[in-house]
């Protein structure tokens, strides 16, 4: 079967420099081989095509070889595959339906960039099929399907890389800001304030008819059926103009039957930046020992939602987001660390400790610290350190790098799913609108039957996981 792979990405390779020849020279021997020989460039391909599908698609040519997209908009589909094919020089087979992709044997992995509700299903059934896995933050819609995808990562062996590109990316600004905190350079550690903004008022969303291009059922997939809906007021995007407010496109994480808001969105981030900082232990191992990057209790201080929610938990209309469009969330961490996640201030990352605080983001890291470095700097492989190693120019090498070492990305699953945990229950107390002590060891909920309903949920049926 190895043979046989080898060949056949020989032969794709091979095709990939002819069709660049034969179109002028647009695609540079350089550019073929800019991660490895072309017999050892991984294939690809990617499911889910908007927003970030498109970004890691377009980042990850230099290094893997696309042979496949899928997407249920055929409009964005076949806008991605001709904007591929200029990209690479050799145009990539188009599908609809993501287990086409699947069942091929030519295909060594996949990058999963749909919405949140559909990571799971498509994850597990990838890792079953023989495919590494590259998977889009949040990495699950519930806690439960984290531990399932730990189950069959642990089962099947495959690397699997989440896409919290910033422990990578950013000009290494994160990095070295977890360097920071391990050299003390703030002294102990007492408040980590996550800023992960918020959404506005939502209008009323009416029904409308479902756009020509795309399959709403299968959007929808393992959610729940409802009608599509969506307002006049468009977004330039992909395929051309999108309703801005929508239950589908980018608009879907303001629904928690398909994501959990900034929670999950920024939150997965900033949140997983932060815990990292905590843990010394936590350099992307499957390490879970850490008590400083896990949480004990999560309460909501204040918060507010722009529709009613009933004593169960669950929204009271469903023309309009249902996701807290503000929030303030206390999460008292094992070793008495505060952390705060708010909508409020910038967005970014603020350390407290007993001897200084700084802030950091993705545009800059400020504070009497950083200002100190030019006098007292870090030693030279602090950041390294901090990483494991040399830092690659995107995520997307640490992932291929991964795949060939036979080691965890940096961005593995287990340390992925134990911050996310504090995101879903911070969205679960808020429904709920009271505080949750988590038992991080049984991963649930302490005396708290209701609460802990919330962290698994069933898949319409139709869209099983495929076991």
């Amino acid at each position: 079967m190895e043979n046989k792979r080898i060949l056949t990405r020989r032969k794709f390779v091979q095709g990939t420099i002819a069709t660049g020849l034969a179109s002028g020279g647009f695609l540079s021997t350089k550019r073929v081989f800019g991660f490895q020989s072309p017999n050892d460039r991984p294939v690809f391909a990617t499911i889910g095509l908007r927003n970030q599908g498109v970004s890691i698609t377009n980042k990850s040519t230099k290094f893997a070889d696309f042979a496949a997209l899928a997407d249920v908009d055929s409009k964005v589909l076949g806008t991605n595959v001709v904007d591929l094919e200029k990209r690479q020089g050799k145009k990539p087979d188009s599908y609809s339906d993501y287990r086409r992709i699947l069942d091929r044997k030519d295909i060594d992995a996949v990058m999963i960039a749909t919405p949140d509700h559909w990571h799971t299903k498509i994850a597990v059934e990838a890792m079953l099929a023989g495919k590494d896995v590259y998977c889009e933050k949040p990495l699950t819609l519930t806690i439960d399907e984290g531990k399932l995808i730990e189950q069959v990562k642990k089962k099947t062996g495959r690397t699997f890389q989440v896409g919290t590109m910033q422990r990578t990316e950013s000009s290494q600004r994160f990095l070295q800001a977890i360097a920071l905190v391990r050299a003390g350079r703030i002294g102990k550690v007492k408040k980590v304030t996550c800023g992960i903004g918020g959404f506005g008022p939502s209008p009323v969303i009416p029904e409308a008819p479902v756009p020509a291009e795309m399959d709403w059922d299968k959007w929808l997939g393992p959610a729940p059926k409802v009608p599509y809906r969506a307002l006049p007021e468009m977004r330039k995007g992909y395929g051309g103009g999108v309703p801005l407010y929508s239950n589908c496109h980018y608009a879907f994480r303001n629904w928690h039957a398909y994501s959990g808001g900034k929670l999950t969105d920024w939150g997965a981030h900033h949140v997983d930046i932060a815990c990292w900082a905590l843990s010394p232990k936590n350099n992307g191992s499957n390490d879970r020992t850490s008590d400083q990057m896990r949480a004990k209790k999560v309460t909501p201080v204040d918060y507010k939602f722009d529709v009613e929610y009933d004593k169960n938990g669950y929204p009271l209309v469903d023309d309009k987001y249902d996701i807290a469009i503000k929030y303030n969330i206390k999460v008292d961490m094992l070793d008495g660390v505060e952390l705060l996640i708010t909508n409020e201030g910038d967005n970014g990352i603020l350390f407290e400790g007993t001897k200084g605080r700084f802030f950091v983001n993705r545009g800059k890291i400020v504070g009497k610290p950083v200002e100190d470095l030019a006098s007292n700097p870090l030693p030279a492989n602090a950041v390294e350190d901090v990483y494991g190693g040399p830092v690659p120019e995107n995520h997307t090498l640490n992932f291929i790098e991964a795949i060939n070492n036979k080691v965890e990305p940096i961005s593995d699953v287990w340390t992925h799913n134990q911050m996310l945990e504090i995101c879903h229950l911070s969205n679960i107390a808020m429904r709920l609108g009271r505080p949750l002590d988590w038992d991080p060891d049984k991963r649930e909920v302490i005396g708290d039957k209701q609460a802990n309903s919330f962290l698994s949920r069933e898949n319409r049926k139709g869209f099983e996981i495929n076991m």
